[in-house]
């Protein structure tokens, strides 16, 4: 992997992360257009902890309010909203701990696969368009774990993580404005917890990676760089409800992978 496939590679993680359009499925994409194997684990934990430090980046006085009120025995809001995030992450630790073979091979599944869950993906945002609850109301503990579902099922390729979350809760009613910062939180313990486990495995290794320190660094910055952007970008586009564009984008890059796959 060269320094500019990092890059390309970088910007692309930190965008899709959070723009709903399936980060995993645009990697796979890319990579077979830059001819480069995405099945880096060192290059993989690299790019996911830059988006983990762009989220923490946008959302650090929320966090930290968070933490301070709500590590409590008492019951408060933040409490709440802590046991909610809690709730939410129960089905992809499910996913990780027993499907993660299955979940791992699906990767190898071809461009003409990765194309039609991008339609999937398309199908759910449209879905935001043409159902609109009438009364929004915050995010409950019923709607947490069903969001937390729609987070497991996006695990397969194809499938936006941001857009599955973020659509699910759009039509179960949740208030807009929360909603992306509900999706970008939730994913946080996941990903950290399935780093610091592939750290423990000694799975990662830049020595033993076969990438430059320079092209793992100009990864790394390119994530997190394109992922700050991104995360700022999307909590404004849920704010107003805004999903069709992607649902058209989605398409259009879903059919075109079909066709050329």
């Amino acid at each position: 992997m060269s320094t500019l496939d990092a890059i390309l590679l970088g910007l692309l993680q930190g965008l899709t992360e959070f723009l709903p359009v399936s980060s995993s499925g645009h990697l796979v994409l890319l990579s077979r257009l830059l001819g480069t194997s995405v099945d880096n684990t060192t290059f993989a934990i690299l790019v996911h902890a830059a988006t983990v430090l762009a989220t923490i980046t946008v959302f650090w006085s929320e966090i930290l309010h968070l933490l301070r009120r709500g590590l409590t025995l008492r019951s408060t809001p933040e409490s709440r909203y802590l046991l909610k995030l809690l709730i939410s992450m129960l089905p992809i630790l499910i996913v990780g701990l027993f499907l993660k073979d299955h979940v791992e091979a699906l990767f190898g599944s071809g461009v003409r696969f990765v194309g039609s869950m991008l339609l999937v993906t398309a199908g759910l945002l449209l879905l935001t368009h043409l159902i609109r609850p009438k009364q929004q109301h915050p995010v409950t503990a019923k709607d947490a774990f069903l969001i937390g579902l729609a987070q497991s099922v996006a695990v397969i390729p194809g499938i936006s993580r941001s857009g599955s979350t973020i659509a699910t809760g759009m039509l179960l009613g949740d208030d807009k404005s929360q909603l992306a910062k509900f999706s970008f939180l939730m994913v946080l313990v996941p990903i950290l917890g399935e780093a610091f486990l592939e750290l423990l495995k000694g799975e990662f290794s830049p020595a033993a990676s076969g990438i430059s320190g320079y092209a793992l660094a100009a990864g790394f910055l390119a994530a997190y760089l394109s992922g700050l952007f991104a995360c700022k970008a999307m909590i404004r586009i849920v704010s107003r409800g805004k999903l069709w564009w992607f649902a058209l984008y989605c398409g259009v890059a879903g059919t075109t992978a079909l066709i050329l796959g």
